[in-house]
């Protein structure tokens, strides 16, 4: 989990092009979005994308608030991610 963990954290960086943030900087259970990392909707729909490519997942099927519920923190998308991909969280 530890690397997946640290690959999102890389993938958000990367994707979202934040120069003066490092994976060290990233809370791993802290809010993406308002008052944690600022993330705004704009920014998930990059990162859905990214993580569609990168692990060959989507939430397009998913409902909003799910949703809402797999992109609250880094932590919450690993466990979106392998849930999806069948592995052990």
């Amino acid at each position: 989990m530890e690397k997946i963990i640290t690959e999102l954290k890389e993938l958000i960086i990367e994707t979202l092009a934040l120069e003066d943030i490092g994976v060290e900087d990233i809370e791993t259970e802290a809010p993406l979005f308002d008052d944690g990392l600022g993330l705004d909707s704009i920014d998930a729909l990059e990162l859905g994308v990214a993580l569609k490519n990168k692990y060959q997942v989507s939430v397009k099927e998913e409902n909003e608030e799910d949703i809402k519920k797999y992109f609250y923190s880094v932590q919450s998308l690993a466990n979106f991610i392998t849930s999806k991909r069948g592995e052990q969280v």
